[in-house]
């Protein structure tokens, strides 16, 4: 199976968000490309919320580009055979953390934004970080830092806000 074919299923399954997820199968069903960063009409990205229950604390990255701080997450790439590998993947390569896993369930939420490239059409997970998770920045990021569950209001934006939200109405 395709990554495309993967994501329609993906989206299809997810029961949320309605109109917005109507959004994202027409986009597809439009754009045979859909799912790479070249599709100038916009594409669908992969992003994971690095979580650490235990301690009631989420990852953020403070956005090279975008100067914003922010869920890991970022364009699908030729070897991700599904939406859910593209997040972990990116989860794991901006976090530094080995070890994640995602929280079960597929996709916490979608979340549709307009970036300097183009639209992002962002499918969003959230992802366990394992007991004793030490963070590594990455080449994407200015900084990385674990914020209390109270403080994400106050650094990041309501994207971010609503992900965290439904990511621990799911725990």
């Amino acid at each position: 199976m395709s990554l495309f074919d993967d994501a329609v299923l993906v989206l299809k399954g997810y029961e949320d968000q309605t109109g917005l997820r109507q959004t994202y199968l027409d986009h597809l069903a439009a754009h045979p490309d859909g799912m790479w960063k070249a599709c100038g009409a916009g594409h669908i990205t992969a992003s994971a919320l690095v979580i650490d229950p235990s301690r009631g604390r989420v990852l953020l990255t403070l956005h090279k580009k975008l100067r914003m701080w922010l869920q890991m997450g970022g364009h699908c790439e030729p070897a991700d055979e599904t939406l859910a590998a593209a997040a972990l993947r990116e989860g794991t390569e901006e976090s530094g953390i080995p070890g994640l896993e995602l929280l079960p369930g597929g996709p916490v939420r979608l979340d549709r934004h307009l970036t300097p490239c183009a639209w992002h059409l962002d499918v969003q997970y959230a992802a366990l970080a394992p007991s004793g998770a030490v963070e590594a920045i990455s080449d994407e990021s200015l900084d990385l830092r674990w914020f209390a569950y109270d403080q994400v209001a106050e650094v990041a934006d309501e994207s971010v806000v609503r992900l965290l939200e439904t990511t621990r109405a799911r725990l």
